[in-house]
Parts: C-alpha cells; structure tokens; sequence
C-alpha cells in the first residue's frame, strides 16, 4: 500500500503503521499476524512491531493469537469531525451576511504565506479573479491574509513571509518595516482592507474570526467590485455587518466547542 517514492520528509514507519490500521474493516474486523502483514502488504516482523506498538497505544487489541482495532481509533477520525464544526457553524451566517450585503464573503486560513479559502458564499458578479473552496492567493495582497498575519508575532510573519507562495501567482516584494506598519494598523484598528491588491476592480475587507482562547482561527471577509463600491462605502455600510456576522460565528463556534465530548477508551 505504501508508495515506494516519496519526499524527503516523507516518514515510512508512519505510513506503515497507517496502513496496517487501514488493512482492518468490515470484511476483516480480526486478522492474524499473517493476514495483516498480507492485507497491509508488509513484511511480518513489520507487521509485527506495528501491531505491537498499536497495542501498546490502546489502538489495537490481541486476542488468541489475531488483532482487532479497538473504539479508540474512533478519537482519529472524531478530531477531523469536531474541527469541521467552525464551517458548519460559520455558513449559515455568511449567507446571512451575503443576503444583507449582496455581496460574496469567504473565510480563509493561513497556510504558509498564502491564504487557503476554506468556505465562500458567492453572488453572480463578473470579477477579475475566480475563487473556489481550495483557492491560493498570496496573504500580503489579501485583506484575509493581512488580517490572519496580524496575529502572529513579528518575528513569526517574517518567517512565514519567506515561504515560497504556491498560488502561482506574482508575488510582489514588501520590506519588513512595510509589512510591520501595515500589520500594526490591522491590529489596532481590528480589520484589514485590500483596495485592488490582489488584482484590479477586487476590493475587500476582512475581520478576525477567533476561538474560545483568543486565537484568530480563521478570517472572513466582504468583496466587492471597486467601479461599484468606493472604499469608503465599503467600511461604512459593508463593515458592521461582517463584524456582527463573525462574532456571531465566534459566540456559536465557542458553545460548539464547548458541547460534552464522550472519550471512547
């Protein structure tokens, strides 16, 4: 199962040991050691150690000579389950937001020194850029990633800055003092602005969207199309509803993920 080409971070044991959880399923709920290692395409004694050491976890239990997985693994995927509630719960007060405005709003988060859009409720408007769920653009020229790069410390953005940008577009070049100045604004004024930055006729505002411990989790944001919308009307009449939207996705967000969890052990 296991791909024999890989990157040069690639960690096989890891690999291994998810394939040997992966071997496991309705059909082969207990295997033996041999069966395992077949399923899992394995050597025994591999096998056998990951066996071992998934025990040893909690993650599989021996019986009589053959393996089963234990309700454990179900922690693996609930951390997947759980973390997709900050979507579930933020969607409903985008189109919220974008029946108020009429006007497209997208969350994002930040990954390396592009932004990520993770949720997007669009209107039918012509605009230079097409943006989809999974869409890249460089965090300096957004107004979501200026937001999300206001949160970390300084000497963090600048490491981040030096990350190649895989959006496949032209990143342009900002000193340090630059990048400060406008990072500081954001902070104190709690929103961030991109007035065709990112291409021409694409304005925007963004705000933080944060967890229950402060951290900005995500950002959203309003755009609108520069020849239709000044500036000024777009912090006046665009602003106050998408901060009232994202508290009321950090006030939902927090009972979320305050809601009782029953660990299976």
């Amino acid at each position: 199962m296991t791909q024999p080409t890989r990157g040069p971070d690639f960690i096989e044991a890891l690999a291994r040991g998810l394939d040997v959880l992966r071997a496991f399923g309705p059909e082969r709920p207990a295997m033996t050691l041999s069966e395992v290692a077949k399923a899992a395409e394995l050597a025994r004694p591999t096998a056998r150690r990951i066996l071992l050491t998934l025990a040893e976890l909690g993650y599989v239990r021996a019986d009589d000579g053959s393996y089963a997985l234990t309700p454990r693994v179900v922690e693996l995927g609930m951390a997947y389950v759980g973390a997709l509630g900050l979507w579930d719960v933020a969607r409903p007060h985008q189109e919220a937001l974008v029946r108020h405005t009429h006007e497209s709003s997208s969350m994002s988060q930040l990954d390396g020194s592009d932004i990520v859009y993770v949720t997007r409720v669009a209107v039918p408007k012509l605009i230079a850029l097409r943006v989809d769920v999974g869409t890249r653009f460089p965090a300096m020229v957004t107004s979501q990633g200026k937001v999300l790069l206001a949160d970390l410390p300084d000497g963090d953005v600048a490491k981040v800055l030096k990350v190649p940008s895989r959006s496949g577009l032209p990143v342009p070049e900002f000193t340090r003092a630059a990048v400060r100045e406008t990072l500081a604004q954001v902070r104190e004024q709690g929103y961030a602005v991109a007035d065709e930055e990112l291409a021409p006729g694409v304005r925007s505002v963004a705000v933080p969207v944060r967890d229950a411990s402060g951290r900005v989790a995500a950002a959203m944001n309003v755009t609108v199309h520069a020849a239709e919308t000044s500036l000024a009307a777009l912090l006046a009449e665009h602003l106050p509803p998408l901060q009232e939207a994202a508290a009321a996705v950090e006030e939902d967000w927090a009972r979320w993920a305050a809601r009782p969890v029953t660990t299976i052990r």
